[in-house]
């Protein structure tokens, strides 16, 4: 959805109405996790991706009558053993999707949120998704202000109270309430989407294996930072454009950025005037991943020199030296596939074995 929110702020600005289709439940071996989106505009264009091709016919069809119709629409599909033309998904999991129409009078809202996440200002949309209450109704919440109703006082209440909560964690689920937001009742199904800031990656070392980490963390949607203490290497113009580029002593810079539990520290720098004291401080702060580049025996010497720094076998346990997945790369983009492989693994739990070498489901359940 945070990919295509540009192309459907410019539709909404301009008045133009169209059909959004979203991911709001998922089960077994689906393809797209929820909040994954679809959307059908003027002259039919299509933005977006709900199953990676698999239902996207039938939904560019939904997406169209609910546009005529203005009535949103809630479709689940899975896979048919008994019928091999049904449209369904041919990995054995099933998706449900809300398919709503939008416009400016029906979602006033939609283009402050699309600043807000463009902008990197946290903000949940609550949707209603099913139950006594309007479907697709929508409610956006800051946390400081709400934007939208859902039907009731006593729903709006209790969602926002929600959507906050889950915004912190940056996720995206179903809740249910009764109609007027009374708890432990089912009678209303409602979507909170978050839209988090993007978490953040710091490079350390501007190297050549830097600018493609970069380039990578860019991809996949981190804020990128490059950091360096040696200006002539610490310049824009040899990364991304959207990348930001620092010249500063590692751990000093460390020291003054916040980190959270979604934070990625990759230093690349290998030199221990500059990593042994940025280690230090990494690990010693939230992050989800700190990898450190370098040979096994400058692993070695490294670790030696955190553990007379005082750091303990817990902390120190923390850090992925030498960083990467075993791929045999050798140029720096190889080396940044490795980095990334590594990034992805952990974040979901992955083994980085071949999938042709394991069993059981590809996508394994997100953990919350």
């Amino acid at each position: 959805m945070r990919e295509i929110l540009p192309t459907l702020a410019g539709w909404h600005t301009a008045g133009v109405p169209f059909g959004l289709a979203t991911v709001v439940a998922v089960s077994r071996s689906a393809p797209r996790g929820p909040g994954a989106a679809m959307a059908v505009g003027p002259d039919d264009e299509v933005v977006g991706s709900v199953s990676g091709g698999c239902v996207e016919g039938a939904v560019f069809e939904l997406a169209q009558e609910v546009v005529a119709t203005g009535e949103p629409r809630l479709e689940t599909f899975g896979y048919s053993d008994e019928d091999a033309f049904a449209v369904g998904l041919t990995c054995g999991g099933e998706i449900t999707l809300l398919v709503r129409p939008v416009t400016a009078g029906s979602d006033p809202a939609f283009g402050a949120v699309a600043g807000s996440v463009a902008a990197g200002e946290p903000v949940t949309v609550a949707t209603v998704v099913d139950g006594p209450a309007p479907r697709g109704a929508t409610l956006a919440v800051w946390p400081d202000r709400t934007a939208g109703a859902l039907g009731t006082d006593g729903l709006d209440v209790a969602v926002t109270a929600d959507a906050r909560g889950e915004l912190a964690l940056g996720a995206s689920v179903l809740r249910h309430y009764g109609p007027h937001g009374e708890r432990r009742e089912d009678a209303v199904t409602v979507f909170l989407q978050s839209f988090a800031p993007p978490p953040r990656m710091l490079v350390f070392g501007a190297i050549d294996y830097a600018a493609a980490v970069a380039r990578i963390g860019d991809f996949l949607g981190y804020r990128v930072t490059v950091c360096d203490a040696r200006p002539v290497f610490a310049t824009p113009k040899r990364f991304p454009a959207a990348v930001e580029v620092v010249a500063d002593w590692p751990h000093r810079h460390l020291s003054g950025t916040d980190t959270d539990d979604r934070t990625v520290i990759c230093v690349l720098t290998h030199d221990p005037k500059f990593d042994v004291p940025l280690l230090e401080e990494a690990l010693r702060r939230p992050a989800a991943y700190i990898g450190a580049m370098g040979s096994r025996r400058t692993h070695d010497e490294r670790r030696a020199r955190l553990a007379e720094a005082g750091l303990t076998e817990a902390e120190l346990s923390r850090l992925r030296s030498p960083l990467g997945l075993d791929l045999g790369a050798r140029t720096p983009e190889e080396v940044a596939v490795s980095v990334a492989a590594e990034i992805v693994a952990l974040r979901w739990g992955g083994s980085g074995a071949p999938l042709a070498t394991t069993t059981g489901a590809i996508h394994a359940p997100a953990v919350r």
